[in-house]
């Protein structure tokens, strides 16, 4: 037995929800993939025995070695058990206190890239706890100002400048201080941990028509616009602003190695329409690697045994690509 390099912290979830289930029908699945779950362990044996998932959960503590077979869990008790299908605000601070013992894993090296599962913003802010999304608060974990989420499909990133704000607010969210931000975190660390040497970037405008010259907004030419320009100037392949109904097309895909979004259903509802459970979320300009599925909860089939492990899978994978620098 021993601690592999490639470990994965692996973070279920909400746990009314499919998280568990698709976490064990993957480690069943592919039984020599190096995860470490950070969960209750009981939820696990407890979701295991009742869809008929034969696989051992082995209780973890720091130092020790990890196990040839089975499922280790750095076990992290729930506060109330959980009602399948009902989320429960009583469990909303175990769901963030998973990403907190995973991050420490993280921090000290013990695991090498965090693998998120899917969590219910809504029964989390029921709880009182103030929470946006995973995003925004791994970078609060992380004491990082700003972190990108990119979405990456077969063929296609898309990265954010603004993320879960009502579409009232994006306008005021972005600044070119953002856009340029977004820009240079999303080409380092194409650099980074996807091995493009020179990433070519297509930044989409706000605007309808990229503002048509500043007679359907100004934003464009005044905000984004020098955002592109100050990157440029530092060699970065940056081009836009590109008008957000021609950027899809094959053609100009074809040309880029990610599309600047700037805000959340500009970019993500094609992703999603073009790689719906192949895709997979990243968190950019974070000191450590993190990727998750692009699905919610599924409360409405949690505890059926019908949930899809394939983009958890495909987020496993792409964390070890990263891990090896070496992205297909």
């Amino acid at each position: 037995m021993k601690i592999p390099q490639s470990l994965l912290a692996i973070t279920p979830g909400e746990p009314a929800g499919i998280g568990p289930e698709i976490l064990l029908k993957l480690a069943q699945q592919q039984p020599d993939l190096p995860l470490l779950a950070v969960a209750d362990a009981e939820l696990l044996r407890r979701t295991a025995a009742a869809l008929k998932i034969t696989l051992a959960i082995h209780e973890w503590q720091p130092g020790q070695a990890i196990a040839d077979s089975g499922l280790a869990c750095l076990h992290t008790p729930l506060a109330k058990t959980e009602i399948v299908g009902q989320p429960d605000p009583a469990n909303a601070a175990y769901v963030l206190n998973t990403l907190r013992q995973a991050v420490a894993l993280l921090q000290s090296g013990t695991a090498g890239a965090l693998v998120t599962g899917p969590v219910n913003k809504a029964v989390i802010n029921q709880a009182g706890i103030p929470f946006t999304g995973h995003t925004e608060f791994l970078a609060a974990l992380a004491g990082i100002e700003q972190v990108v989420m990119m979405l990456a499909a077969p063929g296609l990133r898309v990265t954010l400048v603004t993320t879960h704000l009502p579409l009232r607010a994006v306008a005021d969210a972005i600044t070119t201080e953002n856009v340029e931000r977004c820009i240079r975190i999303t080409a380092n660390d194409l650099r980074k941990h996807f091995g493009i040497a020179k990433p070519r970037l297509q930044v989409l405008g706000l605007n309808p028509h990229a503002g048509e010259g500043g007679h359907l907004g100004h934003e464009d030419d005044a905000i984004i616009a020098p955002a592109i320009a100050r990157c440029r100037a530092d060699g970065i392949d940056a081009i836009g602003p590109v008008p957000a109904d021609t950027a899809f097309n094959p053609p100009r895909l074809q040309q880029c190695d990610a599309v600047v979004a700037m805000y959340h259903d500009q970019g993500l509802p094609v992703l999603k329409h073009a790689g719906f459970g192949r895709s997979v979320n990243v968190t950019l300009g974070l000191p450590f690697i993190r990727t998750s599925v692009d699905h919610g909860t599924a409360l409405d089939i949690a505890g059926q045994g019908i949930a899809d492990a394939s983009s958890l899978g495909y987020a496993v994978l792409m964390a070890r690509e990263m891990i090896a620098g070496n992205i297909r």
